[in-house]
């Protein structure tokens, strides 16, 4: 439990949340830039490969997104953690307290689909 009494601490939990968030969000979009970029040197190449045939930028692009969708998991197992040890008067009256658990969920969802929709998955 915090001895605190003070919103800050909560404020401070929920910055760290959304930091992590933006992290997520860097790593998908490094993930999906790099299983692309497989794609666009075979186009460069003007040779007719195989659709099936994908290159080690597919799967390190598919792991970057993957470790994406597991660090925002991870930021909301965390500050649920740290959620826990603060007192309600630490907490502002009709704080929207879980609202950057949803966005940070929804945003793990959705790079879990785009890993699904990423062909030769």
């Amino acid at each position: 439990m915090s001895d605190l009494n003070d919103p800050r601490v909560f404020f401070a939990a929920e910055r760290t949340l959304l930091a992590w968030n933006r992290t997520s969000l860097t790593l998908m979009g490094f993930g999906f830039m790099i299983e692309r970029f497989g794609l666009f040197l075979q186009l460069l190449s003007l040779q007719h490969v195989e659709t099936a045939h994908h290159g080690a930028s597919h799967w390190v692009g598919i792991c970057f997104i993957l470790l994406g969708s597991l660090s925002s998991f991870s930021a909301i197992y965390q500050y649920r953690k740290v959620l826990a040890t603060l007192r309600p008067v630490e907490i502002p009256q009709g704080y929207a307290v879980h609202s950057g658990v949803y966005l940070n969920a929804i945003i793990a969802l959705l790079g879990l689909v785009l890993i699904l929709l990423v062909p030769g998955v």
